[in-house]
């Protein structure tokens, strides 16, 4: 659980956003969105293996640059 302690002299504004972005280092967000909907293996298996051709081919281009 992302903590932040707000300081006596710190605006509600100021500490909301250090709470947002110590949420977002820790990937809270990240997996609640993968938990809202069930997925299936094979589909879990998919989008692995496109996230891994995406990213292969976005390294074959820059190195071939």
């Amino acid at each position: 659980m992302a903590r932040v302690v707000v300081r006596d002299d710190e605006p509600f504004e100021k500490a909301l956003k250090r709470f947002k972005k110590t949420c977002e280092k820790a990937g809270i967000m990240t997996e609640m969105k993968k938990h809202q909907h069930f997925e299936k293996p094979s589909e879990r298996r998919k989008r692995k293996i496109a996230a891994a051709k995406r990213k292969r081919m976005k390294f074959e281009t820059r190195f071939n640059q």
